[in-house]
């Protein structure tokens, strides 16, 4: 009878942990995750770099390539943070090194491993699940350009949610001293810089005496970003027309992507990417994409 009893408390116990285990999963498969999907629609390998803001959940990867119109998706959780971007002209050296001319990690690898984008680099920036559920979006420049990148929410529920990008070739027209050249491509740009990074003052940093927005304006060099990519974020203290939230989306990341590849199936959105006149507009194209949502 000792041997029964004593067997009791051990089932019961089972029981609670099986009950608290089925609990736990039903709980785990009702939290919602959003998938990112990446395309490469560029005429060259693109290697996408993806890290996650501190305190947020990880992902699955932090870099793989992508070959001219490969895609890959990704499943990102709820609560997630962090920012995505691609890297050009990489190559693996005699002793295993990898490395990027334009937005390298540092990392050695292809995975970035907890490691952000060096600039110049177009960036995707993402908060999910932040402010009234929303989650919030933008493409910035801040920290210069390297390839075109658009942003397009799928399957919303609620919000702007707006399309954004750059999909101006940047590089092509970059002033000579904000030009990131690379090796023996004839001094042919490979990305374009910002005038923070290549200068480093503060009227251009947003830092020092230029840290508020009342102190901090647009400049001759952010304005060229954002005469370019209205959408896009230009310099720190671009909120007002660069930020944009949706709720429960999927997101498509194109990195190259043309007007063709930008449509959707229902609802109407206008992004224009290059307006205005004059020799910048003339050089870039206007270009004006209707997103049908």
């Amino acid at each position: 009878h000792k041997s029964s009893t004593s067997t009791m408390p051990k089932l019961s116990l089972s029981i609670t942990s099986l009950t608290l285990t089925i609990t736990l999963i039903s709980t785990f498969n009702t939290i919602q995750s959003a998938t990112f999907t990446l395309t490469n629609q560029c005429t060259y390998p693109v290697w996408a770099g993806l890290l996650s803001g501190a305190g947020t959940p990880p992902l699955p990867t932090t870099g793989f390539p992508l070959q001219p119109s490969q895609s890959n998706s990704i499943a990102v959780p709820t609560g997630w943070s962090g920012r995505m971007w691609g890297r050009t002209l990489c190559s693996t050296d005699s002793t295993g090194r990898f490395s990027c001319v334009t937005g390298d990690c540092g990392s050695g690898s292809v995975e970035c491993n907890g490691r952000g984008a060096v600039p110049p680099a177009t960036l995707a920036e993402f908060t999910l699940n932040g402010a009234n559920g929303l989650d919030f979006y933008d493409v910035s420049l801040v920290d210069g350009y390297n390839l075109p990148m658009m942003v397009v929410p799928q399957g919303e529920t609620g919000g702007n949610c707006n399309v954004t990008g750059c999909i101006a070739d940047l590089n092509k027209n970059c002033p000579a001293e904000l030009r990131l050249t690379g090796a023996g491509d004839g001094g042919e740009s490979v990305a374009c810089r910002s005038a923070c990074e290549a200068f480093g003052d503060p009227m251009y940093c947003c830092s020092g005496e230029h840290s508020t927005p009342q102190t901090c304006n647009p400049t001759s060099y952010s304005e060229y970003f954002k005469t370019a990519c209205p959408t896009a974020y230009s310099y720190a203290y671009d909120d007002g027309s660069s930020t944009f939230t949706c709720s429960a989306a999927d997101y498509v990341i194109t990195f190259c992507p043309t007007p063709a590849n930008s449509r959707k199936t229902t609802g109407v959105h206008q992004l224009v990417e290059s307006s205005g006149s004059g020799s910048l507009a003339n050089a870039l194209g206007v270009y004006s994409v209707t997103i049908f949502a």
